[in-house]
């Protein structure tokens, strides 16, 4: 792979949804279907924002590994990132990736004490296509 930040980025863009895995309390992974990210920062930094009640924030809280996959199925090819997860519930963070509608979701606003952003960051990757896998590593 030449660009590692162009080709995986444009993987990560034309996707609908993101694949997210937290580990539980005994150790097995644990993988949920999110929307996509909200902001990303190259392929480093990935911003959701989820329910700050839900599973995942209490095993990552407890346990910050994580792993994001992106998978393209019209070309049979993906992106696994393996990385840590941040538990976000500053004003700030959450305003950064608020979108209009999200009342839906928080009916209390950005201020939503349900609401919060999960800040994945990746160490390094492992990417598959044309029936060829190779790691890289982010800088």
């Amino acid at each position: 792979m030449k660009d590692p930040e162009q080709t995986i980025g444009k993987l990560i863009d034309s996707q609908g949804v993101a694949f997210l895995s937290s580990l539980d309390e005994d150790g097995f992974p644990n993988t949920k279907a999110m929307l996509p990210p909200r902001k990303r920062e190259g392929i480093r930094v990935f911003y959701f924002s989820t329910n700050t009640s839900s599973l995942r924030v209490s095993q990552y809280r407890a346990n910050p590994k994580g792993c994001l996959y992106f998978c393209d199925r019209r070309f049979f090819r993906g992106v696994m990132l393996r990385g840590r997860v941040e538990v976000l519930t500053d004003d700030a963070s959450k305003a950064m990736i608020w979108e209009e509608g999200d009342t839906r979701y928080y009916s209390q606003g950005v201020a939503d004490p349900d609401y919060c952003v999960l800040r994945f960051t990746a160490g390094d990757g492992r990417y598959y296509s044309h029936f060829h896998s190779e790691n890289f590593p982010i800088p």
